[in-house]
């Protein structure tokens, strides 16, 4: 049961952040607002953190389908640091408490919780 919850987990966040990616590429006024701070004209800055985040995606799957669980784990680990860094953003840039520790923070706690369950597996 575990593994399957933690593998589960680990794929559902992967497949996340590649859509969130995603939405960047084609849609970058929705989900900057979203991400909670809208842009304006930086549609280079946009379209970078879609490559960023689709790339997270993608890396991660491809570290469980071809690397294992460890490799997973530790990337979950480090990327959990993203999140982190995005909060920060927010906040910098008048973005509100609620995006930044609601959505920002809670990712990065769901990221390392995803870690713990791998390293149990």
């Amino acid at each position: 049961m575990l593994t399957t919850v933690a593998y589960g987990l680990a794929i559902v966040l992967d497949l996340m952040i590649l859509f969130i990616g995603l939405r960047f590429l084609f849609v970058p006024w929705a989900a900057a607002a979203a991400y909670g701070v809208p842009a304006k004209q930086d549609r280079a800055y946009l379209t970078i953190k879609g490559i960023r985040d689709s790339s997270y995606g993608l890396i991660g799957l491809a570290l469980l389908a071809f690397a294992g669980v460890r490799a997973e784990t530790w990337f979950m680990l480090v990327v959990a640091l993203v999140p982190l860094g995005d909060m920060v953003v927010v906040l910098r840039n008048g973005g509100t408490k609620t995006v930044a520790f609601g959505i920002h923070l809670a990712t990065a706690v769901v990221v390392v919780v995803s870690a713990v369950l791998l390293f149990l597996v």
